[in-house]
């Protein structure tokens, strides 16, 4: 689509995504395969992914992160006590960028910025939740696409205003599901702020408890200048 440039974005359920970029280069975002309820079963294999960003620890974007890494050895994008926790159980990836919120690295054709989220983040590891760093947005910047803010899990918050003075998104991901993120009306108020053109809902319908809906998303930008573009699970944009 015209609104996506030269990348290919597919929604794989849940807050997964897979990203193609003109370069061909091939972006996994928050990787939970095995044991997400609504992953599209004929989607589970790549070709290669040359990167994988991580917003936070939670195993609904981490689930499938190590194996992922050892399938593929991508580079792996993260914030630094993540990638520690990964690295001391096991990750295999050819270059571990442990970065930091307001850092900015360059990865394949990629310009990829962390910003702040707010929700919270840990990883299991035997049972128990260890402290994995703050959350994060990411910012990513194709050589050949629109500037993506996938906001990752999180809360409204009065900074997202700061993301459109600095990074100037053309394209926001945004969780839409309420009870453990921002609800439908608060992601239209963050689209507002971040003054993305376009918003793709995520992180909606998994479970029982996340009911916020694309069409109340859509209700609440009408005449606001901003498109919803409803993405079907497991269907690339064109």
């Amino acid at each position: 689509m015209s609104r996506l440039g030269g990348v290919t974005l597919t929604w794989l359920g849940h807050a997964t995504l897979h990203l193609k970029t003109a370069a061909g280069t091939s972006i996994l975002i928050d990787p939970w395969i095995d044991g997400n309820p609504v992953y599209p079963a004929d989607k589970k294999k790549f070709d290669k992914v040359d990167v994988m960003l991580l917003t936070h620890g939670h195993s609904d974007h981490t689930g499938s992160a190590l194996d992922v890494a050892k399938q593929h050895n991508p580079a792996v994008v993260c914030m630094v006590e993540l990638g520690d926790l990964l690295e001391g159980q096991g990750l295999k990836s050819r270059k571990l960028v442990a970065m930091n919120l307001g850092g900015t690295t360059r990865v394949e054709d990629l310009e990829i910025s962390m910003v702040e989220a707010r929700h919270s983040s840990s990883y299991m590891i035997d049972g128990k939740p260890i402290y994995a760093g703050p959350p994060v947005g990411l910012i990513v910047k194709p050589a050949d696409g629109p500037v993506i803010y996938f906001a990752g899990d999180t809360s409204l918050f009065g900074d997202m205003k700061l993301i459109k003075a600095l990074y100037a998104p053309e394209v926001a991901v945004l969780p839409i599901g309420d009870f453990y993120t921002m609800g439908p009306k608060h992601a239209a108020i963050a689209a507002e702020w971040i003054g993305a053109k376009t918003v793709i809902p995520i992180h909606f319908g998994t479970f029982p408890v996340l009911r916020g809906r694309p069409d109340t998303l859509r209700e609440a930008l009408e005449g606001k200048g901003i498109d919803v573009l409803e993405l079907k699970i497991g269907e690339p944009t064109a």
